[in-house]
């Protein structure tokens, strides 16, 4: 049998001070609360980032490939990859699509009102999984009809537009001479980014080719999706490598510099998180241990009186400890899975869109973060304990007997 786990488990539990008893209870619910809190705020900002970064690589892909060009223009020069650099690209191992697209410059006239947007032209091999995600009415571009007129517009033009799916409109690009064509609103998506919302619709690519007289093989820009975005500045350093003097690639980071950095300063909420919730953890098993010795003099007076060790007794009190903390860090864990699992599939927590981009509260748990989590506050704790432990040496068996 291991006495000490034994006497541990009797002193704690089974004892008849009531006391010590109600401050076991207090320990493990501070304890479960620190790590529901911690689990919650790493899911949490895990999921803001990643759907931040999605809406991101979702509109623009992973990496643009464009001509070398120091002028600032909303419109790239034109450009065109052979054969030969596409075998070369598909070497990479993290492409998973190349799709070409160019930008244009308008101005929407909708009944005497207008506004100034950025018309992004694709084509049938752009991916337009992460639009039809985000249509809330209408469909998106259908390249098996005449995709020239269609265009998808974002819900703020259509409510300061007043313009609904089917509603037809004259968009005037800035060019010489200014010309105009006439669409048709396929669709009507949202963001819920003030920047994307604003600025870009979504048209035809052969369109802005016969605007801007382009042959068929030239576009804008090549806009890359990698199948991870961890390798996403190894993989610009390849692609620069296979591509041509006068084209470059730069990555979603390095174009939204501003954006990202604010995602990474995010981080420092976790840790501050983190390190208030494990003193917050720590300082009330510290004072239950301390009460609990307290309240056991008299037994450690006996087993002292009896020859058991000073090395014996602190065993007995951090295995008690280690008890506390596996069913707090259980019911805390319990807790984090439950309201995680309850968000993601009701979204009942919101948020305001305009100030987070997103709708809801988001989370993402990975379970080998959440193993670290834990076994940190479990060595953490057991460490700073060994502190008020070492309380136990300082106990003299004939004072604590003669004052029973």
């Amino acid at each position: 049998m291991n006495f000490p786990y034994f006497l541990a488990k009797r002193s704690l539990f089974t004892g008849r001070r009531t006391f010590s008893k109600l401050i076991v209870r207090v320990t493990i619910g501070a304890l479960a609360l620190a790590i529901s809190a911690i689990i919650l705020s790493v899911a949490i900002l895990k999921g803001f980032k990643t759907e931040i970064i999605e809406k991101q690589r979702g509109f623009f892909g992973d990496i643009i490939i464009t001509k070398n060009d120091l002028n600032a223009s909303y419109e790239n020069l034109p450009i065109s990859l052979s054969s030969d650099d596409f075998n070369r690209l598909s070497e990479v191992p993290s492409i998973m699509d190349i799709a070409p697209f160019a930008t244009k410059a308008g101005i929407m006239n909708v009944k005497g009102e207008v506004e100034g947007v950025l018309m992004k032209g694709i084509d049938r091999q752009y991916n337009q999984q992460y639009l039809q995600r985000n249509i809330i009415k209408g469909d998106t571009l259908n390249f098996s009809e005449s995709a020239a007129t269609q265009i998808l517009i974002s819900q703020y033009l259509a409510n300061r537009l007043q313009l609904d799916v089917g509603d037809k409109f004259v968009m005037y690009f800035v060019q010489e001479p200014i010309r105009k064509r006439p669409f048709t609103v396929k669709g009507i998506y949202t963001t819920h980014s003030e920047e994307l919302d604003k600025t870009y619709v979504i048209g035809s690519l052969d369109l802005i080719r016969r605007l801007n007289n382009l042959a068929d093989s030239e576009v804008g820009a090549y806009q890359l999706r990698l199948s991870s975005f961890d390798s996403l500045a190894i993989a610009t350093s390849q692609i620069n490598n296979l591509l041509p003097a006068a084209l470059n690639a730069t990555n979603i980071v390095e174009q939204m510099p501003d954006i990202f950095n604010w995602l990474n300063m995010l981080d420092m909420n976790d840790n501050i998180i983190f390190v208030l919730m494990v003193v917050v953890a720590v300082i009330n098993m510290i004072s239950a241990l301390l009460i609990t010795i307290l309240e056991r003099s008299s037994m450690i007076g006996i087993l002292k009186a009896l020859g058991y060790t000073n090395g014996g007794i602190r065993r007995v009190f951090l295995y008690g400890s280690a008890y506390l903390i596996g069913i707090g860090l259980l019911i805390g864990n319990l807790l984090a899975l439950c309201l995680y699992v309850f968000q993601t599939n009701t979204h009942f927590f919101r948020l305001d869109p305009a100030t987070y981009y997103i709708e809801y509260v988001p989370m993402a748990i990975s379970w080998p973060e959440v193993f670290f989590l834990n076994a940190a506050v479990a060595v953490i704790g057991l460490l700073t304990l060994f502190i008020p432990a070492m309380l136990v040496s300082r106990i003299s068996p004939i004072k604590t007997i003669q004052f029973k």
